[in-house]
């Protein structure tokens, strides 16, 4: 056990590289939330607007 506890210690630096860990863990899974919320709006705008351009070709003719 004595090998885990020297990696999480990072030879001193546990102090800098965890907070730091969890900060990029933070700010990856902000981006991805945002990026998937975006996108599922992306994709209802897009049906919307394939369901309003058969309507007007439908209209047409």
């Amino acid at each position: 056990m004595e090998g885990m506890g020297q990696f999480f210690a990072m030879g001193g630096y546990a102090g800098y590289v965890w907070p730091a860990f969890a900060i990029v863990l933070v700010v990856m899974a902000a981006l991805w939330f945002i990026s998937d919320r975006g996108w599922r709006k992306s994709e209802q705008t897009l049906a919307a607007l394939r369901k309003n351009r058969r309507q007007r070709e439908s209209d047409a003719e």
